[in-house]
């Protein structure tokens, strides 16, 4: 018997996410609704008729329906090409990441790459690009657990072009720089990324800054930076985001913001009064946030940069020299005014500073010790120990630096412009990634948000704790149709239970996946379920709002070939649920796909040459029609497809009766 018209027309979804509490990203509270999802979009966020079908089907009862959380500084552009899973982030809720600070991924020389021989040989990791554009691809071919875009470097330029000399470039050498970045911005950078702590980036000044900013703000990119100082000299930091701002006419996202050092604890108000004064005469300044006490970045960077002239190599050299190495001990133990941030004096001294992460393996034992532990355990002065260290892994070594107050974190954590970012890449509980301890804001950085300062402390609503992690930093780099949940919006969604979620990371054990994610969706396919990867490896590549060829494809991916097109009845009537059917030469079936949407469209996504083949469409109660096809795999062929009614024979009408 023929199936009726009202079922033929039930809704059909690849996911159907049923009773949700939809958290939309704007800001607003929940609200009772179903989500659907066809392909890598959202299609659907209401009440689902009770005929709708779906491949998956994810009971939301009790749980948060929220968009995909984004990390505005997450620092895993390696980390994914040698474990692309992502387990720290997706764990946590994480669907899209935003890196590159100051160092980036393009662009690259040879020198540039053999400096990074020590870990990419560790890892067996061949870099086979130059460019951001050679990344992407890269990476879209490696494939990868989470969506991830990225800044390109000042540091990165600076590097590229005049090396890590303490120098200013020249007029000839500075338009290079700008031509660098101006390649950049059109391949998908999102704009231009500064770490102005560490060197060579220290020994630029800020003109240099401007000129390559004005570059990335032609293509609408911003300017997003590890201030030049967050402890003693904050203020004069400041004035410099301040200025670039102004100047090259781009808005500004402070990286990882704080007040640093215990000589400044208190000061965060201070600072949070001159960001908004500057907002208020106009200028577009925002900053993100890891919610933790304690910072990371490499034991080396709490050496002064006057000291890393020339590079790593000219920097050990120093390190073996007795008179060099007083003068550092002088220069970290100095209370007097200093040009540099003085990351030791801030931490007051080696109980403040926790080994992490060594590369060499012989040096294992060092990890989740403090300096002052190193210290007495290897009988020698505190700074002698953390030089020697350095010196034996090769300024390899990841730290620890217990420089912050909570009650400045709190406070900067309720700005309704500043978003989350863990400043760390993607580890994991197994695999390569798994060798060393980490900063526990790898693991926890948004569950800790949720569970801790939501839930537990209610300094945030947790409408407004979602809108940070989602629409306002998809809002800030200009991510297109992320951030919200939507129709037409890509389908990276996480699930959570409010009651239950939370960090489990510590930084005694920091490798502790989170607890209360309980779903998570990367482009429509599902990464996490009830808490566990699925090894689903659906996130891509994205670009920035300056890529050359957007009108061609907007995220910068292989355009796949297809054959699409929509289907009517004889008198222009769309006909839902339309099944298409190609076969090839031999009349093997080789795909096949369903007409979706109110106006009966489809597309089968097919990348093989096809010559000789046959599209069919079909549906009850019509008769079938098809069409020839040569097809090169990599085109887009378009077809549309008029069905006739099949008249039914007085055979077929009696054995109905």
């Amino acid at each position: 018997m023929a199936v009726t018209a009202a079922a033929q027309q039930a809704p059909a979804y690849d996911v159907l996410i049923l009773h949700g509490r939809v958290m939309d990203g704007s800001g607003n509270p929940w609200v009772n609704a179903d989500v659907g999802i066809v392909g890598d979009r959202i299609v659907f966020v209401g009440k689902a008729s009770a005929k709708a079908t779906a491949k998956k089907t994810i009971d939301a009862t009790g749980l948060i329906v929220a968009p995909g959380f984004i990390d505005m500084l997450g620092q895993s552009e390696m980390a994914l090409l040698i474990d692309p899973r992502g387990e720290s982030k997706v764990t946590q809720g994480v669907t899209t990441e935003i890196t590159g600070e100051g160092e980036t991924v393009g662009p690259l020389n040879q020198t540039l790459i053999a400096d990074q021989k020590d870990f990419t040989d560790h890892f067996k990791l061949k870099i086979d690009w130059i460019s951001v554009d050679g990344y992407l691809k890269r990476l879209e071919k490696n494939g990868t657990a989470l969506n991830l875009g990225t800044y390109v470097g000042a540091t990165q330029l600076r590097e590229a072009i005049i090396g890590k000399s303490d120098r200013a470039p020249t007029d000839i050498e500075l338009e290079e720089m700008r031509q660098l970045t101006d390649d950049a911005m059109t391949e998908g950078a999102f704009g231009l990324s500064s770490a102005l702590i560490y060197p060579p980036a220290f020994f630029s000044k800020t003109e240099e800054l401007i000129t390559l900013a004005k570059v990335a703000s032609e293509h609408g990119g911003i300017y997003a930076t590890h201030m030049r100082n967050e402890g003693d000299h904050e203020n004069e930091a400041l004035d410099e985001a301040f200025r670039i701002a102004k100047e090259a006419n781009i808005p500004v996202e402070i990286f990882h913001l704080k007040v640093s050092g215990a000589q400044n604890w208190g000061k965060m108000q201070s600072v949070l009064d001159r960001i908004e004064k500057a907002r208020h005469s106009g200028l577009d300044i925002t900053a993100d946030q890891y919610p933790y006490v304690a910072s990371a970045t490499s034991l080396g960077a709490s050496i002064p940069p006057k000291y890393h002239d020339g590079g790593d190599v000219e920097f050990l050299k120093r390190l073996l020299d007795p008179e060099i190495r007083k003068q550092i001990r002088d220069d970290l133990n100095s209370q007097g005014t200093q040009d540099f941030e003085n990351m030791w004096r801030g931490v007051q001294g080696a109980k403040g500073v926790l080994v992490t992460s060594v590369l060499d393996p012989a040096l294992r034992e060092y990890e989740g010790k403090t300096i002052a532990q190193i210290s007495v355990w290897k009988q020698k002065d505190p700074i002698d120990a953390l030089l020697d260290l350095v010196l034996a892994d090769k300024n390899n070594t990841g730290a620890v630096y217990f420089s912050m107050l909570e009650d400045d974190v709190r406070l900067a954590m309720r700005q309704p412009w500043v978003s989350v970012g863990t400043d760390y890449n993607e580890v994991s509980t197994t695999g390569p990634l798994s060798e060393s301890r980490s900063h526990p804001r790898a693991w926890g950085s948004f569950t800790r948000i949720l569970g801790k300062y939501v839930r537990e402390e209610h300094l945030l609503s947790l409408q407004e704790a979602v809108r940070k992690m989602t629409s306002l930093a998809a809002q800030r780099v200009k991510l297109d149709h992320r951030g919200w949940l939507r129709p037409e919006y890509f389908a990276d969604i996480t699930i959570f239970d409010e009651q239950k979620v939370l960090d489990k990371a510590t930084f005694e054990v920091p490798s502790q996946p989170s607890v209360g994610i309980e779903y998570v969706l990367v482009n429509g396919k599902v990464a996490l379920e009830h808490g566990k990867l699925t090894g689903v490896l659906n996130g891509r590549p994205l670009r920035g709002p300056g890529y050359a060829a957007k009108d061609v494809s907007l995220q910068g991916l292989h355009v796949p070939g297809s054959l699409k097109g929509f289907v009517t009845s004889a008198d222009g009537y769309p006909l839902l649920r339309t099944h298409l059917t190609l076969k090839d030469a031999t009349g093997k079936e080789v795909l096949k796909g369903d007409t979706t949407g109110r106006e009966a469209k489809f597309e089968l996504v097919y990348e093989q040459p096809c010559n000789g083949c046959t599209l069919i469409a079909s549906r009850d109660g019509f008769k079938d029609s098809q069409r020839k096809v040569d097809y090169n795999g990599s085109n887009a062929l378009f077809f549309s497809f008029v069905l006739e009614v099949e008249k039914k024979s007085s055979k077929t009408v009696a054995k109905h009766k």
